[in-house]
């Protein structure tokens, strides 16, 4: 949110329009700010299968804006066979002004019905795709951050969306979202396997999943999700291609799992009460020496809502608990809003150009605490 605000273009620009594509408009936010980046994944990064069946040529897809407010635009995708009835996705995508977009039923903002007039998406800037994208933004990007590929295990979603299988569905159609998951399990594999297999590599691959434990539990991502994590990170392992999980809310049941049972690298963006459930130094006493961790200022209580005093004193806190013997990134817990004030996030990498260097001094760390308090 914070790197398309910065551009003062409406969203849409950025989300649909790809004016600038969303990993350019964060990387000038990087640059802006003078921190190190992470782009978990570039949106129009993808390798395809080529076994996979050819599109039947009788068959025409295409995505169409079907509403176009001063606030929003929303799009809307169908199928066109031959002498049928044009089929609607039960989804739209919406693109509010000043927010990212939502991709929702269409009932659940008034669109339900068919459309009966659009307009075709025209003036979307061209990017390249695959391999060359991902070279691409590597080289623009240089030592200022990583880049990485999303793998993600199976996983659960909200059942308010239509977009995949939620926990009623795990629980009412076992069988079925088993095989879906072993199903799936084996198509990331393949997946990893042609990213590992390309001209250039992702910096690292990100493998799961936001709100694992928000739409599950601890004993369904064991049954779903872990054989499929334990596959992936070991293969990441064996090909010295680091790996990570970025998992927002609940997350220390799924960090002990990772850390006992998978060869993961490093996790995120471990969450405090209420948001999440983590304990920062809990977390690295615990699992430190077998995870990188990554984060966890409160986005709200603290970045959004806080002062600069509040900020420093927290990523002093931040380094304190997490910093011991490195493997710690210092970042928030989770995207921050929009509106988080500029000088609370330079106030942050202020903190980690002047107290993160190693070897740290805990005994400045702890009198600069006590100072702000």
């Amino acid at each position: 949110m914070i790197p398309c605000r910065l551009t003062g273009k409406p969203f849409w620009d950025i989300y649909l329009y790809q004016d600038p594509p969303l990993w350019r408009a964060y990387i000038e936010a990087v640059n802006y700010f003078g921190t190190d980046g992470w782009i978990w994944s570039l949106e129009d990064f993808h390798v395809p299968d080529p076994d996979a069946p050819a599109p039947d040529p009788e068959e025409h897809t295409e995505t169409v804006i079907v509403e176009r407010t001063p606030r929003r635009i929303v799009t809307r995708s169908f199928l066109q066979r031959p002498g049928q009835v044009r089929e609607w996705s039960p989804h739209v995508t919406v693109y509010p002004v000043d927010d990212p977009p939502s991709c929702v039923l269409a009932g659940k903002v008034g669109l339900a019905a068919p459309p009966d007039k659009w307009e075709r998406i025209e003036g979307v800037k061209q990017q390249k795709q695959g391999f060359e994208l991902l070279q691409e933004a590597l080289d623009y990007f240089g030592d200022r951050g990583v880049i990485g590929a999303l793998v993600a295990p199976p996983q659960l979603v909200g059942p308010d969306r239509g977009l995949g299988y939620s926990v009623y569905d795990y629980y009412d159609r076992y069988d079925e979202v088993k095989a879906w998951a072993e199903d799936l399990h084996q198509q990331q594999i393949a997946y990893l396997r042609r990213i590992l297999s390309g001209p250039v590599r992702p910096d690292f691959i990100l493998t799961g999943g936001s709100g694992m434990l928000v739409f599950g539990t601890p004993q369904i991502i064991r049954d779903l999700s872990l054989p499929a994590l334990q596959d992936l990170t070991r293969l990441c392992q064996e090909e010295g291609l680091p790996s990570q999980v970025h998992c927002c809310g609940p997350e220390r049941e799924l960090v002990k799992m990772c850390a006992e049972e998978t060869d993961l690298s490093s996790i995120n963006p471990l969450e405090i009460p209420p948001m999440g459930d983590c304990d920062l130094a809990e977390i690295k006493q615990s699992f430190g020496a077998k995870l990188g961790l990554m984060g966890n200022l409160h986005t709200t209580k603290v970045m959004l809502r806080g002062s600069v005093k509040d900020v420093r004193r927290e990523s002093l806190k931040a380094l304190l608990a997490a910093g011991e013997n490195g493997g710690f990134v210092l970042s928030t817990g989770d995207q921050c809003g929009r509106d988080t004030p500029d000088e609370n996030l330079r106030a942050m990498v202020e903190v980690a150009e002047e107290f993160g260097v190693y070897p740290l001094d805990f005994g400045r760390l702890e009198r600069e605490i006590r100072r702000l308090d």
